[in-house]
């Protein structure tokens, strides 16, 4: 594990007051926009991503930031970003933000689990009927003026077995859709999952391959499901089974997948995701997949439904606008889990700071010098910051807050009222 570069303590609180100022990317759903500007926030919607270095100049001044997965924040984007309070991504996966950059410059990220679930599995589920009856490739042939009514290679999903690896809240919806087909679900996942419906855990990866018809992967990138389906584990797979992989673009080895596709040992796949994708809507793409036999290409749009986008914004927009209110960061990719009830009459302190001994004490000599009243105090940690929730009387704590902030051990306080 990296070892954390804590940023300089700002010594002053973070202004939240007044409108705040809220930068939205990629064309985040409008629901998001919405939801903001009602509590009165200025919201800046832009339509692509943006460079890190542009990212960086941008965020001078902004207090929330809303991205997809084209935007890269690395550590250099949140250096001068002092006002920055939190970031939401607007989809599932967090690996293009720098998680540990982000939690030691005070900054929680927040992402939608859950919103676009039914859409990917929709969108799996139909690939696996698409590419059984190879109706891409019929479509395709009409499309060019030929007629081919054949029935070769061509079979229902009924009876067929579908392994899912990664069953989470994709895979397991998954599974329940493909049994209502009458189809047969096996699913392995590192972790222990209560099956769903009639779905079978298996306890190796190879078992898996070597019994299902159909293999989608539903998992995140991560170091150790880089690459996780290359040759050896093609080479595994039934003959003439299939591979839809709509989770991250590094898990499967293209050269291997196609090479895969061309010797016929696979009869096709769908692939939604890839090693390296544009930053928007462009010409000029390539891949080693085009052109081969029934194979579906689609550019990163398992998520991409009205319904999905629509549900994604307020998802996330919600837990972004009970962090600014409360401090609530359950949910939180990266910081310490905390939501607390808030308390009529008093004011909140919140308050990032390097997690080393002594930080509380200091604290609490604080409140005790300025005779301030604590009516409520949560505290949670993790191995490199604390993340404190404290309400207090009215007539001192911004005096609190103040002192608060000019501890060496600080990264980030603010006051809500």
């Amino acid at each position: 594990m990296s070892t954390p570069r804590f940023p300089p303590s700002p010594r002053r609180p973070v202004n939240n007051q007044g409108p705040l100022r809220v930068l939205l990317l990629e064309n985040i759903h409008a629901s998001a926009q919405e939801m903001l500007a009602s509590e009165g926030f200025q919201v800046e919607r832009l339509s692509a991503a943006l460079k890190p270095e542009e990212l960086a100049e941008r965020l001078k001044g902004v207090h929330l930031l809303g991205i997809r997965s084209k935007t890269t924040v690395p550590e250099g984007s949140l250096k001068y970003a002092d006002d920055l309070l939190a970031i939401g991504a607007f989809c599932i996966g967090t690996n293009q933000v720098d998680l540990l950059a982000s939690s030691v410059h005070g900054v929680p990220v927040f992402n939608a689990p859950f919103s676009n679930t039914r859409s990917v599995a929709e969108m799996v589920l139909a690939e696996v009927v698409v590419l059984t009856r190879q109706l891409f490739d019929r479509s395709r042939e009409v499309h060019q003026g030929q007629w081919r009514k054949v029935a070769t290679g061509s079979h229902e999903v009924r009876g067929k077995t579908l392994g899912i690896i990664g069953y989470g809240h994709i895979g397991s919806q998954l599974g329940v859709l493909a049994e209502s087909l009458g189809m047969r679900v096996l699913y392995y996942d590192v972790m222990t999952k209560l099956p769903l419906g009639n779905s079978r855990s298996v306890p190796t990866l190879n078992a898996l391959l070597a019994e299902s018809d159909f293999v989608t992967l539903h998992v995140p990138a991560l170091s150790s499901t880089h690459l996780l389906i290359g040759p050896e584990q093609l080479q595994a797979m039934k003959p003439g089974a299939c591979l839809i992989n709509a989770s991250r673009g590094t898990v499967v080895d293209i050269p291997a997948l196609a090479q895969a596709l061309r010797s016929k040992h696979l009869g096709g796949a769908a692939v939604d995701v890839y090693p390296e994708e544009p930053e928007g809507n462009s010409d000029g793409f390539v891949t080693e997949l085009q052109g081969l036999p029934n194979v579906v290409l689609t550019p990163h749009v398992g998520g991409s439904t009205e319904e999905a986008q629509a549900s994604i914004g307020k998802e996330v927009a919600t837990s972004l606008l009970k962090f600014v209110k409360g401090g609530a960061t359950t949910g939180a990719v990266n910081f310490p889990q905390v939501e607390a009830p808030i308390i009529p009459g008093t004011h909140r302190i919140i308050n990032v700071h390097r997690n080393t001994p002594g930080v509380l004490r200091d604290i609490n000599r604080i409140v005790s010098d300025l005779n301030a009243n604590i009516h409520a105090q949560v505290l949670s940690t993790d191995a490199n910051v604390g993340y404190l929730v404290m309400d207090l009387d009215q007539d001192v704590s911004q005096q609190v807050c103040d002192a608060i902030a000019g501890l060496e051990t600080d990264i980030k306080t603010r006051m809500v009222s």
